[in-house]
């Protein structure tokens, strides 16, 4: 069976610790629940993902070296 999550075509995913996301939510005024989702079934998760955990995506982008985006996990 294929590991997705190992593809070169998959960005990086981490889970993100309580301090990181306390900045992240105090920096764009919003709370955790006003991010945008990803299933917990989502197979590009690390394995000990879990409802309520917040993931940082970090992507290739065109205009800057790297792009960073954060998903609260969903059931």
């Amino acid at each position: 069976m294929v590991d997705v999550s190992q593809h070169k075509m998959v960005p990086e995913h981490s889970i993100v610790d309580s301090d990181e996301i306390d900045e992240v939510l105090a920096e764009y005024d919003i709370k955790s629940t006003d991010l945008p989702k990803i299933k917990r079934t989502d197979p590009a998760l690390p394995d000990d993902a879990e409802p309520g955990d917040v993931i940082k995506i970090v992507r290739n982008s065109r205009t800057t070296e790297n792009a960073v985006v954060y998903r609260l996990v969903v059931e």
